[in-house]
């Protein structure tokens, strides 16, 4: 947590809970005009603890990257995360659960979990879960909805994985005394 709060850590999250369909569009979100996948009511209250358990956890977000699907912005919309910088690269190919048989999506998103973070700040990276294990491979196998990948990169292009969190132990992190 120490190292969390002083910065230079890239948080490489898988979306917040969501169903594996799209809605029906009488359960469409106003705003979720494509009518994609969005986060159910677990995946909308965990976005919105986690946000607040890394601010009262004092962890400086500096950048936050994220796919373009709706599900993952409105994670980090919910977690007040800050303005996202949107990446096709971090996004399903259009569908979900789809891999990239080239490779070249992981090895982006490695690049990216090693890329030191502006000073005194941590980079939030919010994905989905075919991403994390093209990029991560054993790492990420059995990743939850909302769970996250904390890496520390060396300033040399590459990076270590420091921890491994489930969405709701932020929370429980930020409730501790």
């Amino acid at each position: 947590m120490a190292q969390l709060r002083m910065g230079g850590d890239v948080i490489v999250m898988r979306h917040a809970s969501s169903p594996r369909t799209a809605p029906d569009p009488a359960h469409t979100n106003a705003d979720n005009i494509q009518h994609e996948r969005q986060l159910d009511d677990v995946g909308r209250a965990a976005a919105r603890a986690t946000g607040e358990a890394l601010h009262q956890l004092q962890i400086p977000v500096g950048q936050v990257l994220s796919s373009p699907t709706y599900r993952a912005l409105e994670t980090v919309r919910l977690a007040q995360l800050g303005l996202p910088r949107i990446f096709p690269q971090l996004g399903d190919l259009g569908q979900s659960m789809q891999t990239d048989p080239s490779g070249a999506r992981g090895a982006w998103l490695r690049a990216q979990a090693a890329a030191p973070p502006p000073a005194r700040t941590n980079t939030v990276i919010v994905t989905h879960f075919p991403n994390m294990m093209e990029a991560f491979a054993q790492r990420a196998a059995g990743l939850t909805d909302g769970e996250a990948l904390v890496f520390h990169p060396d300033g040399r292009g590459a990076a270590s994985m420091v921890a491994r969190v489930k969405i709701d132990e932020w929370a429980r992190m930020g409730a501790a005394p």
